[in-house]
């Protein structure tokens, strides 16, 4: 016998880890117990005064003054009259309510302990279903709630009950049905777990598994150290039935895999098989090798066991994945898995746990219907930072999606330029600054994702794969192409062109499709291929050859001044259709060199016919100005706009941004505010008064350019 955890509606005996703690608001009900030999009385607080039924003593702590000389006396149970032995011991908490302890063995598993060590009976007054039985007197057949209530009121009438606190404690609830869960003195087969855990603690520190994120190695060890004797039968119908046979002639157990014909002991064939099931997470334990044929050594037990990496949700570490890797060292001598990745759990916009009732479950369907099953997956995948929960955001989705018509409508481009198009390995290649600058990026992106990846780092990757193919092959390098596409008369540049986008686009879709499977393999089968599908196609490896620091180092500096002077026209308000000149001034040589070898890059995506470009050139008068370390950049405006005009315009706009910021600063001065409102409110509220005053340092420079002078 052992006290287990037992649901009450379910019927059945409970694990641990399946008892699920809920913080409740309850009552500390404080109770007179009376010395038996008339010498005063004991105040107990208890929150379950219907196990009072079945206390069986009374414990002081034996350091405690107050108590010492009560020691070895009797008190007597209120309503049933039953003396109680006082006794002495050190897991009485002096702390808690008023010091003294109500021992019931059979309904508490600190009280069940304290039993043991001083012989104490076990009274069960429960019966299975969660009413009281006959050891509950005139209470029988009542349900423990309704007696809580009957001996509450008997306990006042009787003068019993000194008083009543509110108190909030955490409640054990069953996780199938939640239900409040009941201690019991029961019998259960259970699985002696320390020799097991230990041999798994050794794995670990050796690092024959590791966990990652790290972080819940820490987590395992805790658990593994502490962990207790492993309650494996269950009174439900479902399950693998234990394989224990009891004979009805001598008592005898008999544990065998198959169904015994007789006795072994004295040879009666009047045998009954043990009513309980299994534990589902112990046939779960055994998965890793049960399925691949074990006890008999197959072929697929050598090949698959043990296997590289087992992913898998961090709330199922203690429940399923330590239990696997102590059954794999036990029955097979060696770690199911080398590495357990463990992911947050997918949770609301608030970053709180999905449930039914708090109706904040996302039905990943629907979501996959509204924004496409690559998008959600790309959220996902992005979102999968190392945290127990992982916030599953509406903007991420959509974020998802916009990515997916960027690759779709680019790639549409790309394709649509490859009609006359076949890649030969023969042909020479005419590589511009942008074809060496992309071929770079794209194999230290290749070498990056594959690190991301190897180091479990999947955010990473879809981060580092989503800033190349929006920010450099979609915004820069697809722009560039253009001017070879549709302004060079010479076949060989053309070719250029199309083989390193296609290059570039065939290897960016390999090297997405884990994450994004569909589109990728519709593109990709429209470009040319080889191999039927691109789920059997190589995995991108980086090529050093192609790796160019220089490239990227005379690429940036264009990449920057284009920047600048893009930003001129959007923040002065150039119409798009307008042509402008820009004067750059440049006094270092390599850089002006730079600059003129490739003018026609920036006049090409800034829309500037005119750049010059001189060492000492002198800013005009009424121009927008941008710097790029050592260079500076003037655009002219008066052609452009309409000084005055777009004067006004910007002062109406300061005025606007300075009076919202003046209601942010009120906010962020009220205490009121500051301590009602929620923390992302004051942070959000934080992030705009930094927003305002950026946006205000622009809008004041932008004015002083539009002085004539």
């Amino acid at each position: 016998s052992y006290i287990v955890n037992w649901c009450p509606r379910c019927e059945t005996a409970l694990s641990d880890l399946e008892v699920e703690y809920v913080e409740e608001e309850g009552k500390l009900y404080y109770v007179r117990y009376p010395i038996a030999d008339g010498n005063g009385e004991v105040g107990i607080a208890t929150t379950r005064p219907e196990t009072m039924l079945g206390d069986t003593g009374v414990a002081v702590n034996p350091e405690d003054e107050r108590y010492k000389h009560l020691i070895g006396k009797k008190a007597i149970l209120p309503i049933v009259g039953r003396e109680l032995p006082i006794l002495g011991d050190p897991a009485v908490d002096m702390e808690f309510g008023t010091g003294v302890l109500k021992v019931t063995p059979a309904h508490d598993p600190a009280d069940f302990e304290i039993g043991k060590r001083h012989n104490l009976p076990e009274l069960n007054v429960m019966n299975p279903n969660g009413t009281m039985n006959e050891n509950a007197g005139k209470f029988k057949g009542m349900d423990r709630y309704e007696c809580r209530e009957a001996i509450l009121k008997e306990l006042k009438e009787e003068g019993y009950l000194v008083k009543v606190e509110d108190y909030t404690h955490a409640v054990g609830t069953c996780e199938r049905c939640h239900t409040p869960i009941e201690p019991i003195v029961s019998e259960q087969w259970f699985v002696r777990m320390k020799p097991l855990a230990q041999k798994a603690i050794e794995a670990a520190r050796e690092k024959r598994v590791r966990f990652i994120p790290e972080m819940w190695e820490k987590e395992f060890y805790n658990w593994m150290e502490n962990i207790k004797d492993w309650c494996i039968s269950r009174q439900i119908w479902w399950g693998h039935r234990i394989p224990v046979w009891n004979c009805q002639s001598c008592g005898e157990e008999i544990v065998e895999v198959e169904t015994p014909k007789a006795c072994p002991k004295c040879g009666s064939e009047d045998l009954i098989q043990d009513p309980d099931v299994l534990d589902t997470w112990f046939s779960s334990a055994l998965w890793p090798f049960s399925t691949l044929g074990w006890p008999e050594e197959t072929r697929l037990l050598r090949t698959f066991y043990p296997t590289s990496v087992l992913v898998t949700g961090w709330d199922i570490l203690f429940f399923w994945v330590s239990r696997m890797i102590m059954t794999g060292l036990k029955f097979m001598g060696e770690v199911p898995f080398r590495y357990v990745y463990l992911h947050p759990l997918v949770a609301d916009e608030m970053g709180r746990k999905m449930s039914k009732s708090r109706g904040n479950v996302i039905d990943p369907l629907v979501s996959m219907e509204r924004y496409g099953t690559d998008a959600f997956r790309f959220a996902l995948t992005s979102s999968l930072i190392p945290s127990r929960y992982m916030p599953l955001l509406e903007s991420r989705m959509e974020g998802g999606r916009t990515f997916a018509n960027k690759i779709w409508n680019a790639s549409r481009f790309v394709i649509m330029n490859l009609s006359d198009f076949k890649p030969d390995d023969s042909k020479r290649l005419s590589l511009e600054l942008c074809d060496r600058w992309i071929l770079s990026r794209y194999n230290g992106l290749v070498a990056a994702v594959n690190g991301a990846l190897e180091g479990f780092k999947f955010e990473l990757a879809a981060q580092l794969i989503y800033d190349f193919m929006w920010h450099e092959f979609c915004d820069w390098y697809v722009e560039l192409s253009k001017i070879r596409l549709y302004h060079s008369d010479k076949s060989q540049e053309r070719y250029t062109a199309q083989f390193v986008l296609w290059r570039v686009l065939e290897g960016m879709m390999r090297l997405m499709h884990p994450i994004m499977p569909f589109i990728t393999e519709e593109i990709w089968q429209m470009l040319p291929h080889e191999g039927e599908s691109i789920v059997i196609a190589p995995y991108p490896e980086p090529d050093e050859r192609w790796i160019n620091h220089e490239a990227e180092s005379e690429m940036n500096l264009i990449m920057s001044v284009i920047r600048d002077i893009r930003s001129i026209r959007s923040e002065m308000n150039i119409p798009p259709s307008k042509e402008l000149k820009a004067i750059i001034r440049v006094p270092d040589d390599q850089e002006r060199r730079r600059l003129e070898s490739h003018k026609g890059y920036i006049s090409f995506l800034c829309r500037s016919p005119e750049i010059e470009i001189s060492p000492e050139a002198n800013r005009p008068p009424a121009s927008a100005t941008a710097v790029v370390g050592d260079i500076e950049i003037f655009v002219p405006l008066a052609d452009l706009i309409d000084l005055d005009r777009e004067r006004t315009r910007l002062q109406r706009e300061l005025e606007k941004t300075l009076k919202e910021l003046e209601k942010v600063e009120r906010n962020l001065k009220n205490k009121s505010f500051l301590t009602r409102a929620p923390a992302h409110v004051i942070e959000r509220q934080r992030e705009r008064k930094s927003e305002l005053e950026s946006v205000i340092a622009k809008l004041k420079k932008n004015i002083s350019f539009l002085e004539t002078g």
